[in-house]
C-alpha cells in the first residue's frame, strides 16, 4: 500500500518523508488556507523533496473551467495530479484531461457508483471519502470494499485512494481490502507507530541493560 501525505504542511510532510512514509501528497483549498501561505510556493516547496503524486485541486465548477485550471496547475510542477469534483462536469473534465495525459484525482467519491464513473472516465485515482461516510451512519470502509472487486472484475487501471482517514484502524483495514492508497493525516500516521506493548519492552530493554552495566564495574 502506498501513503499519501494529506496536509499541505511542508514541515510535516518533510518529516514524514525523511522517515520513508512519503509516497504522495494531496491537498485541497482547506488544507491550504490553513498555512496562510502563498500556494504556488507551498507547492514548489513541497515537489523539491516529493517525487509521487502531488494532488492539487481545482475550485471551477463548469468543466471548461475545470480543464483551464487544470493545464494551470499541472504547468507548476512535473508530478501533479489534478483533484476533480464528482460531477457530470467534472467528468467531462477527466476525460479530456486523460486524453491530454494530465493526471487526475477524482474527488468527493462516496459511493460505488461514482468510482465506476471516474474510472470509466480515466481518472488516475479516486478518492472515496469514508470518514464522512462514517460521520452520517453509513460504514465507510464497506465502499472501500466494493470499488476495490468492481475495479478488479473488469481490469480498471484507476487506482483506489481511500480519503478521510480519521484514525488507525482506517489505515489496517484499507489495507486489508487491499485499497492502492491511503491518504494519511501526519496525526493519524504519528499513532500508527504507538502501542503500550513496545514502550513497555524498551522500557524493560532499558532498565535490564542498566542492571548489566552494573556488574560490569
Amino acid at each position: 500500500m502506498k501513503f499519501f501525505i494529506d496536509t499541505a504542511n511542508v514541515d510535516a510532510i518533510r518529516k514524514a518523508h525523511e522517515r520513508g512514509m512519503v509516497d504522495g501528497v494531496t491537498t485541497n483549498p482547506s488544507l491550504v488556507a490553513k498555512e496562510g501561505r502563498d500556494f504556488r510556493k507551498i507547492v514548489d516547496e513541497i515537489a523539491s523533496f516529493v517525487e509521487g503524486p502531488i494532488s492539487l485541486e481545482v475550485i471551477s465548477e463548469d468543466a471548461e473551467g475545470m480543464i483551464k485550471e487544470a493545464r494551470d496547475l499541472n504547468s507548476w510542477i512535473d508530478n501533479a495530479a489534478i483533484k476533480i469534483p464528482m460531477t457530470w462536469d467534472g467528468m467531462k473534465a477527466v476525460k479530456q484531461l486523460s486524453d491530454e495525459g494530465i493526471k487526475t484525482n477524482v474527488t468527493l467519491v462516496f459511493s460505488p457508483n461514482q468510482a465506476i464513473l471516474a474510472a470509466k472516465a480515466g481518472a488516475t485515482f479516486v478518492s472515496p471519502f469514508i470518514g464522512r461516510l462514517d460521520d452520517v451512519g453509513q460504514i465507510g470502509m464497506e465502499i472501500i470494499e466494493a470499488i476495490v472487486q468492481i475495479y478488479a472484475n473488469y481490469g480498471f487501471d484507476t487506482e483506489v485512494l481511500v480519503a478521510s482517514i480519521r484514525h488507525p484502524i482506517h489505515v489496517y483495514e484499507a489495507a486489508l481490502i487491499g485499497a492502492d492508497i491511503a491518504t494519511i493525516p501526519p496525526s493519524v500516521l504519528e499513532k500508527m507507530v504507538n502501542h503500550p506493548l513496545t514502550d513497555a519492552g524498551i522500557k524493560r530493554f532499558l532498565e535490564d541493560w542498566e542492571k548489566v552495566k552494573k556488574l560490569k564495574t
